[in-house]
C-alpha cells in the first residue's frame, strides 16, 4: 500500500528524556513547539532510544525522566488533543527504519557529522559505539517515518538535518519517491545565559527549571552574576552586558518598568540586589503556574503513560503504512 506525503505540514521533533526541562527549554524548544500546534500536524516524541547513545551504562531513569519531561510538556501546554505525543522505543518501526537506512549510507557521511567528531574528542574512547556513531540514522528514520516535511531546529543542528536530507535523496534514487526531504524550520531562539554566565546546563548546576520552588528561584537569581564592572552600588552599571537585564527582557518585565530599571541601574540609583528581586518576583509568577500544573501531572503518572500510549497508538497508525511502503520498495 502506497502513503502519501501530507497534505498538511507535518512536523516531527523529539526530545531525550534527561529529567526536567529548564527555562532555556521553555523559551526554546518548547515555545516553538506550543506556537507549532495552531500551524501544523505536530507529533512529539520521548526519543529514549537515544538516550543509550550517550547513557547505555545507567539506564535506571530513563523512563522516570521521560515522565518527568512529558509533564513539563503537559504544563507548558503542549496538547495531546492537537499533536502526537509517544515514546520512540514503543514503536518499533524507528529501529527497523534505522536499520535499513544504514545499509545504503555510506561510513564517512556518518563520521563527517561536527557533534560526532566533536563528542568522541570530548569523551573519549568510552563512546565508541556503533550506537553513537549512527545515532543520525535513527534522527532521519525518526523524521522520515512520519514523513514529516518540517522539523524544527536551531542553527547547531542544521548538520543533522542537511545529513538527513541527503540520506533521503540517497534512498529515493535507489528505490523511487518513498520519503519527501524534510525542510528545516529554523527557530528565532534566544540566548539564554545560565545564572552564571555560562552555558544553561542541568550539569552545571545553573538553571531555573520548570518545576522550582519560589525560594529556589530567590536563591539563583540572587546568585545571578551582573555587570563586572559594577563592583560598588554607587558604580554606575551597564545593562547590555548584564545577564540580569537580559532575563528581565526574556521573561517580559513590562516596559515601563524596564525604563525604570535601565535609568536607574546606569545612573547607580538601583542596587542589583534590589534589581534582582524584582527580576525573582516577575520569574515567580511566570514559573508557579507552570510548576502546579506539572506537579498535577507527576501525581497521577498513569495519566502521562496513558497519554503516551494513546500516542502511541496513534503515531504506529502513520508509521507502519510508511514503512511497508518503504520495505516494499526495497524489495523486502
Amino acid at each position: 500500500m502506497s502513503t502519501t506525503t501530507p497534505a498538511r505540514t507535518r512536523v516531527f521533533s523529539g526530545m531525550r528524556p534527561t529529567g526536567e526541562l529548564h527555562i532555556g527549554h521553555l523559551f526554546g524548544a518548547l515555545g516553538n513547539w506550543v506556537r507549532l500546534q495552531d500551524q501544523a500536524e505536530c507529533i512529539y516524541s520521548v526519543v529514549d532510544l537515544h538516550a543509550l547513545t550517550t547513557g547505555y551504562e545507567d539506564v535506571g531513569g530513563i523512563r522516570r525522566n521521560g515522565q518527568l519531561m512529558v509533564a513539563d510538556w503537559l504544563a507548558v501546554g503542549i496538547d495531546p488533543e492537537r499533536c502526537i505525543l509517544f515514546r520512540q522505543s514503543d514503536i518499533s518501526e524507528h529501529s527497523e527504519l534505522a536499520a535499513m537506512l544504514g545499509m545504503i549510507t555510506p561510513l564517512s557521511w556518518l563520521e563527517r557529522v561536527p557533534t560526532y567528531k566533536g563528542q568522541l574528542q570530548e569523551l573519549g574512547e568510552s563512546i565508541d559505539t556503533f550506537g553513537f556513531l549512527g545515532y543520525p540514522l535513527l534522527q532521519t528514520a525518526d523524521i522520515i517515518l512520519y514523513k514529516a516535511t518540517e522539523v524544527p531546529v536551531g542553527q547547531d543542528q542544521l548538520p543533522h538535518l542537511e545529513l538527513a536530507r541527503e540520506i533521503v535523496r540517497r534512498f529515493n534514487n535507489f528505490y523511487g519517491e518513498v520519503f519527501p526531504e524534510p525542510q528545516a524550520r529554523l527557530a528565532d531562539v534566544p540566548l539564554i545565559l545560565g545564572v552564571d554566565n555560562r552555558k544553561m546546563s542541568k550539569s552545571y548546576g545553573n538553571a531555573i527549571t520548570l518545576g522550582s520552588s519560589d525560594d529556589e528561584i530567590d536563591r539563583m537569581v540572587g546568585s545571578m552574576i551582573t555587570d563586572p564592572q559594577r563592583v560598588r552600588k554607587s558604580d554606575p552599571g551597564r545593562p547590555e552586558v548584564c545577564n540580569v537585564w537580559a532575563y528581565h527582557n526574556l521573561f517580559g518585565t513590562p516596559a515601563p518598568e524596564l525604563d525604570v530599571i535601565y535609568a536607574g541601574c546606569t545612573s547607580a540609583e538601583l542596587g542589583c540586589v534590589q534589581d534582582k528581586r524584582a527580576l525573582a518576583a516577575t520569574i515567580k509568577d511566570v514559573i508557579r503556574p507552570i510548576r502546579e500544573r506539572r506537579a498535577a501531572f507527576l501525581e497521577d503518572p498513569d495519566r502521562i503513560e496513558d497519554i503516551l500510549a494513546d500516542g502511541a497508538r496513534r503515531a504506529k497508525a502513520i508509521a507502519g503504512p510508511v514503512l511497508a511502503e518503504a520495505k516494499a520498495a526495497m524489495g523486502l
